[in-house]
């Protein structure tokens, strides 16, 4: 008896079928340049099918340097089109570093845009796993690496013949690397998957929709506002730079309704738009992540910006919270919401025993989308693992945390960035709210600096607002009041910029070291 084949269709079927059934659409748009869809899936498949003539060989790694520009998700897309496993590298990422995460994914070929080539130049003769032929530059060209543009004219346009599985890898994301062993972040195509139709769900996208995304492609928490909508068949607007007056201008011009950013940035679009002058009103979804934005922000946020907030939570890993709009307004405005569909969270002690309601510990997290593995560093995998009573693994995140009496989860801090005083924790975060309010700050951050009894105490670094005068004993004295007798300043100094990731989460570690350097002396 004859049935049907069970076959498993992943995200580059979806976008196949977009670029058949949605064809004349809008797809992608990047500053003069669009794409529509089936524009966008014939790029796709002469990026797979170039692959493939190349000898590609499924599972094959291939590394992407680039900041956003309008061949990202051709590239990424026609990766795993064909096979392969894309590894985005953080363009803020030079050097070694970089280095490092080239040849630790195993990558086979490598795509540069043109005017990144330099930075990978002093380290091309080492990437023995990548053969000669195999090195790309876009946008551009630079002698010594073939011709992204021959590349696509040398590929045939029909859809390559792969089968890919669910289980099949899909990326490797590397969140450190720096400096020691890179930390790659793997995902398979089922993770994918999963992350696209319940967050695509959850924030109501769909074909109608239209995000605009203004941070890094590289990263994953930008693929909140790129995957469910390529998913869905909307259309996605790439910003090479953030700039808050040409992002408003877009949201006017392309009636968008989606997008995900830094708490910095929504506080970059306060400062430097008139919301009179500007039509955001095809907003739907705003959505806040990569680092706690202060509550002072938000409330500006919820009062100026039209459609919904959404605050969220989330590690690249694959778990995340997320709190609606309505659920800020009902008293609920520091939280970071609740699970998304599917997703569990729990609160553990040191031990290992999970915590009741209320209580403060690390929070361990289950998703669809969570990540098999960190890619070759099994040690580090088996160390994250925390095991329920039902024997499911769940992800210890290394960020403290709470759930209240309605199942609400509160961000207190990153274990390792927690401040240890007199043998009691100090969460920053706690310190920072209260100092953001202060009239002249404009951002702050708070780190731990040695301390000869207490062994740690709260530094707070600041940026004062343009024009602002008050000292940094005069912000300490105003602060101190306010705050626990255990967590009060030690002091205040002012800082020009916070070093940020590609998604505007400040890099303490960074910040904290200059302070302890000479004290471990």
């Amino acid at each position: 008896m004859k049935r049907f084949d069970n076959y498993e269709v992943i995200i580059p079927d979806f976008l196949a079928l977009h670029g058949k059934h949605r064809a004349a659409r809008p797809a992608l748009v990047c500053g003069d340049r669009r794409f529509t869809w089936a524009e966008f899936s014939e790029r796709i498949d002469r990026v797979a099918n170039g692959l493939i003539a190349r000898g590609l060989k499924k599972g094959d790694k291939v590394s992407l340097l680039s900041s956003n520009c309008i061949e990202m998700p051709e590239i990424i897309f026609g990766v795993v089109r064909a096979g392969g496993v894309i590894v985005p590298l953080s363009a803020m990422v030079t050097g070694e570093a970089l280095a490092r995460m080239i040849d630790n994914s195993d990558s086979t070929f490598l795509f540069v845009r043109a005017s990144m080539c330099e930075v990978v130049k002093p380290f091309r003769s080492g990437f023995d796993k990548i053969p000669a032929d195999h090195f790309f530059a876009f946008d551009g060209r630079v002698e010594g690496w073939g011709s992204y543009d021959d590349f696509l004219a040398s590929a045939g346009p029909e859809p390559p013949e792969v089968k890919i599985t669910y289980y099949d890898p899909f990326n490797i994301m590397y969140t450190s690397g720096t400096t020691g062993r890179p930390k790659g972040i793997l995902h398979h195509h089922a993770n994918r998957m999963y992350f696209a139709g319940v967050i695509g769900l959850d924030l109501s996208m769909n074909a109608a929709s239209k995000g605009i995304v203004s941070t890094s492609l590289y990263a994953n928490g930008t693929w909140l506002a790129f995957l469910p909508i390529v998913f869905s068949g909307g259309c996605v607007v790439v910003m090479e730079v953030f700039d808050p007056i040409e992002f408003a201008r877009l949201i006017q011009q392309e009636k968008c309704t989606h997008t995900f950013m830094a708490p910095v940035q929504f506080q970059a679009l306060l400062e430097n738009i008139d919301f009179d002058q500007y039509d955001l009103s095809s907003m739907k979804v705003w959505v806040s992540g990569g680092s706690a934005m202060r509550t002072d922000i938000k409330r500006q946020v919820l009062e100026k910006f039209p459609g919904e907030l959404m605050d969220l939570w989330g590690l690249t890993e694959g778990v995340a919270t997320i709190i609606r709009h309505e659920e800020i307004m009902a008293g609920k405005m520091e939280s970071v919401g609740l699970p998304l569909p599917g997703m569990d969270v729990r609160i553990i002690d040191d031990d290992g025993r999970e915590l009741p309601r209320g209580e403060l510990g690390e929070i361990v997290g289950y998703s669809p989308f969570l990540m098999p593995e960190y890619y070759k560093l099994p040690e580090k995998t088996a160390e994250s693992i925390w095991v329920d009573e039902a024997g499911r693994t769940h992800l210890k995140t290394g960020d403290m945390g709470k759930l209240d009496e309605d199942g609400f989860l509160y961000i207190l801090d990153r274990k390792k960035d927690m401040i240890l005083s007199g043998g009691i924790n100090i969460f920053a975060n706690d310190l920072e709210q209260v100092i953001g309010r202060h009239p002249d700050v404009s951002d702050v951050t708070v780190i731990a600096v040695p301390h000869k009894k207490w062994g740690e105490t709260p530094l707070a670094l600041v940026i004062r607002r343009p024009g602002a005068e008050a000292t940094g004993e005069e912000i300490k004295a105003w602060a101190n009041p306010k705050l626990a007798k255990y967590q009060r300043l030690h002091a205040v100094e002012f800082v020009d910029d916070l070093p940020r990731n590609a998604l505007g989460k400040v890099l303490k570690r960074q910040l904290r070291e200059p302070y302890w350097k000479d004290f471990r002396k």
